[in-house]
């Protein structure tokens, strides 16, 4: 992997794994049309989801320290609550890492046809969540787990995540303002679970990306992380994902028609 290949996957990498438009989907049509394999190198992969977490962590770091804070404190409030209902979130997508880990691996082999038509069902729920009126109600317990259990489908290549949950959020009433900041949040912890788990596996000795390559993928992954984490909360508070689903349905019919 070159220097410039590097530059252009962490860049990918970053921007559609935040914005609506499934990173895993867009990854899996430039191995394909491109014929770019890097995206399976082990260590590389790790760097630059390592570069959008960190970036994650760095827009809400005043909201995880809240949330550290107050959870620390040992009793039932607000930001203990909160956390619980993350913690609700991650059940859905936890139970298909540790049940259906290979038969979603497999989804993962450069079919674009078949990703072509799962960016279009991102496409439907971007438009449902666009024209659904909005409503005002704070996210329970309740809200977490369907929300968890669309990011559990969003493990498939062409479901966006923040699509998926930010969508389902909206349509089950939850104030614009409050499911971006949970869809984002709610991540967190299942990256980085599953790249440690991946590290302490035999995986982890797979990929020859040099150091230098890795360094690059993370700090351009981390910069266009930041940029569109940012640029996305905005877009969901001033309800402009429609235009992610138009770009969703055009990707797919054009995955579909090359596939």
């Amino acid at each position: 992997m070159t220097w410039f290949e590097g530059i252009i996957l962490g860049l990918l990498q970053g921007f559609t794994e935040f914005l609506p438009v499934s990173s895993s989907g867009h990854l899996e049509i430039a191995k394909t049309l491109f014929g770019v394999e890097h995206v399976s190198n082990f260590p590389f992969t790790v760097a630059v989801h390592g570069g959008t977490v960190l970036s994650t962590i760095v827009v809400f770091w005043r909201e995880i320290v809240v949330l550290v804070k107050g959870t620390l404190k040992f009793k039932m409030n607000e930001e203990t609550s909160y956390l619980l209902k993350i913690i609700v979130s991650m059940i859905p997508v936890g139970l298909t890492g540790l049940l259906l880990k290979a038969p979603v691996e497999r989804l993962f082999n450069g079919n674009i046809v078949f990703v072509g038509f799962m960016l279009l069902i991102t496409s439907v729920l971007l438009a449902c969540a666009h024209f659904i009126p909005k409503k005002n109600r704070d996210i329970g317990y309740i809200d977490a787990l369907i929300i968890g259990l669309a990011q559990a489908i969003a493990v498939i290549p062409g479901i966006s995540r923040s699509g998926a949950t930010i969508s389902t959020g909206l349509m089950i009433g939850n104030k614009k303002e409050d499911i971006a900041r949970f869809s984002f949040l709610m991540v967190l912890v299942p990256v980085i679970g599953v790249n440690l788990l991946e590290i302490l596996s035999a995986e982890a000795t797979k990929g020859s990306a040099g150091i230098l390559i890795l360094i690059i993928g993370f700090f351009t992954a981390f910069i266009a992380g930041y940029l569109a984490c940012r640029w996305m909360i905005n877009l969901v508070k001033r309800s402009k994902l429609i235009w992610f689903g138009i770009y969703c349905a055009v990707a797919g019919i054009l995955s579909v028609m090359l596939g």
